[in-house]
């Protein structure tokens, strides 16, 4: 089937959004959502494409007092300003509601399918279109003139539904592996007890006296791709960012450039994120497989433990990232005015931590691995699922499908 395209202006009005005056915010309901980049790039980040809450709410009187025009239902939003545009979070509204000035709404018109619309634009790099300026922006003019196809109504709606259909497969496996993140933290809670709080007493040591050194790493000039199998890498910060080990995430090390073997990532190794924005700092992994020719970035400390030290790699790790634990590792982060915190060496080594009686903590290693084996199994299954997912959309826009 050829498709013809059209401009994005033609098909859709591009509706900017309105400053949010401070007397304003902070209602937790309201007539309307009142939506900000963050309410977009959380749903994003989810998975869900249906936005329909917000962190703040306003009332009708308030529309009227800032003469806005709430955003239609089956709208798709999308940040214009700011590295937010990176992100590429796209939204489709699931009630009327407002929008900042940060950001955008694409209101389909009706030559074509809200659905199929959401799909295209999901596929679209909007950072690419945004000037190289000191602040990244979106412009609407350039936004209008986005070539888009446009198939027949009956082929759109067709489409958008093998797209949702293939879409919902993703969102359950991803459903499932956050249950499995849940399962692991119910089962932290039930053997150990919150940390913090410390409710069943075990005893506290520092953390000096379980290591054996915390190795630094290395971040020299690397290349702008991933290393390929011949050739060395850096790890980059998100390889460790989510708590769960990515080691796709690096850089290659140019031709030339000496590599440090005593600092390469090996299975086991028990990673952590010393330095990163106040949210992202203080994570930690457990390298279960990894690539060869991998590197520690100067952003990440490895810890080796003592040979005699009474604790579990598993544990330390599921205790470092438990939320009231890590918000405590994130307090020792120091840094100056508008610097990324740094958590050194020496306050990691004062460090409280919590040692229930090794057997215990062995109990525990293995009833997560049990279920990281299930993980593995659902992660497999997501990436071909994601595989056919970007297969369906290229062919579907190319009049293939």
């Amino acid at each position: 089937m050829s498709i013809k395209f059209v401009q994005l202006g033609e098909v859709t009005t591009l509706q900017a959004g309105i400053g949010f005056p401070l007397n304003l915010q902070g209602r937790k309901n309201g007539l309307f959502p009142f939506a900000k980049v963050g309410d977009i790039s959380r749903c994003g980040r989810t998975g869900n494409s249906i936005l329909t809450t917000a962190d703040h709410y306003v009332d009708q009187v308030d529309v009227d007092s800032l003469r806005a025009k709430p955003v239609p239902v089956g709208s798709i939003l999308f940040a214009k300003i700011g590295e937010a545009i990176r992100q590429n979070h796209r939204v489709v509204t699931g009630c009327r509601m407002l929008i900042d000035n940060n950001a955008m709404a694409a209101i389909p018109g009706e030559k074509i399918n809200g659905r199929f619309l959401y799909h295209f634009l999901k596929t679209v790099d909007f950072y690419c279109l945004a000037p190289a300026t000191t602040v990244p922006a979106l412009r609407k003019s350039d936004l209008e003139r986005l070539p888009i196809p446009l198939p027949p109504l009956t082929a759109q709606r067709r489409i958008a539904v093998i797209l949702d259909q293939a879409d919902a497969l993703r969102a359950k496996r991803r459903e499932a592996l956050a249950q499995l993140d849940s399962l692991t933290q119910s089962i932290f809670i039930e053997m150990f007890g919150d940390p913090v709080s410390n409710p069943k007493d075990w005893p506290r040591v520092r953390f000096a006296t379980l290591l054996e050194n915390i190795d630094s790493g290395w971040s020299p000039v690397c290349m702008d791709h991933a290393a390929q199998d011949d050739e060395w890498g850096v790890l980059k910060l998100g390889a460790v960012t989510s708590c769960t080990y990515n080691d796709s995430e690096n850089k290659a090390l140019p031709e030339g450039v000496a590599f440090d073997p005593k600092i390469e990532v090996k299975p086991g190794d028990l990673l952590f994120s010393r330095k990163n924005t106040y949210h992202l700092v203080a994570a930690c992994v457990l390298v279960g497989e990894s690539r060869e020719r991998l590197m520690l970035s100067d952003l990440i400390f490895r810890f080796r433990l003592n040979s005699d030290s009474k604790v579990e790699k598993q544990y330390l790790q599921s205790l470092l990232v438990f939320p009231s634990k890590r918000s405590e590792v994130q307090k020792l982060a120091g840094g100056s005015s508008g610097s990324m915190p740094n958590i050194s060496k020496g306050r990691l080594l004062e460090l409280d931590i919590e040692l229930p009686p090794l057997s215990v903590q062995q109990i525990y290693s293995a009833r997560i691995q049990s279920i990281d084996a299930l993980k593995a199994t659902h992660r497999t299954s997501l990436t071909e699922l994601d595989s056919l997912f970007a297969s369906l959309q290229h062919r579907a826009f190319r009049g293939e499908l």
